[in-house]
């Protein structure tokens, strides 16, 4: 677990656990003689994935950024992902519990990242978080049930009792939370992935979700086999860039598994590396 304060902010980054993901998938069009420098591999050509989620104390809200895969996968999903369901405890490590969370965040709707919005309690799907305001874009919501190429990674039971019950609050476009949290939408993963971004005391820090998933995919051209937009993935990491590397920012990692956060800049060469510091 890792804690830091970011102006008048505690962020602490949590772990849902770590699952296996495709290399090949992960890394898209990337040659594994390249990825396989960067990240380990098993003999199935799978890499460890971490499930970062991250809480953000402002003094008088929790907000939680992600939840996870949660522990509702089916027995063939969970046989080929794995799931750890760690998320809950780490957060009552952190000394928070699921009643202590006001607001929610999800970048977006696949099921790596909403899991834990909602839990099974005998034949009904309920808030974890019975307290919280959950937020997500409209049109992630409604790109969730249209039956596209990674329509396999929605689970509706995550997050469709939350929008039915009023809980869950679609937004259209950019937007800020609270003062300080606000969200912007990079398209490019999917077409309504939002980031998510932290500022307090001149200082900035971004939850930037599958457009940079690791600290090995923060070259522009390293983009997933899973983005619907690969393009735009392009596009929008480097406009992330213009704004990220000058200004210092933060950038979080939803699924590295040993970093979860670290900052950007540029080696000798030009290209974009992460600096943990």
């Amino acid at each position: 677990m890792q804690r830091m304060t970011l102006g008048d902010f505690e962020l602490t980054a949590l772990s849902d656990g770590i699952y296996y993901l495709d290399g090949g998938a992960f890394f898209g069009i990337v040659p594994k003689v390249l990825w396989s420098k960067r990240v380990p591999f098993d003999a199935d050509n799978r890499v460890p994935t971490g499930l970062n989620s991250v809480l953000v104390r402002t003094g008088d809200k929790n907000v939680l950024i992600e939840t996870g895969v949660g522990n509702k996968l089916a027995e063939k999903m969970a046989r080929i992902y794995g799931q750890p369901a760690k998320l809950l405890g780490n957060l009552g490590g952190a000394g928070v519990s699921p009643d202590d969370i006001d607001i929610v965040i999800n970048s977006h709707l696949h099921f790596d990242h909403c899991g834990w919005n909602t839990i099974r309690q005998e034949d009904k799907l309920v808030p974890t978080f019975p307290r919280a305001k959950y937020y997500v874009q409209e049109g992630e919501w409604k790109h969730a049930h249209e039956n596209q190429r990674d329509s396999v990674s929605y689970l509706h039971e995550n997050y469709d009792p939350l929008v039915e019950s009023g809980r869950m609050q679609l937004l259209r476009g950019d937007e800020e939370i609270l003062p300080g949290i606000s969200v912007q939408v990079f398209p490019g993963h999917t077409r309504d992935m939002q980031a998510v971004i932290v500022t307090s005391g001149g200082q900035t820090a971004c939850y930037i979700s599958d457009l940079i998933p690791t600290s090995a995919h923060v070259e522009v051209n390293w983009v997933m086999g899973f983005d619907l937009y690969p393009l735009e993935t392009i596009e929008s990491r480097k406009r992330y860039y213009s704004r990220a590397i000058p200004g210092k920012w933060l950038t979080m990692f939803t699924h590295d598994p040993e970093i979860a956060w670290a900052y950007l800049g540029k080696d000798e060469r030009g290209k974009i590396i992460a600096v943990t510091r």
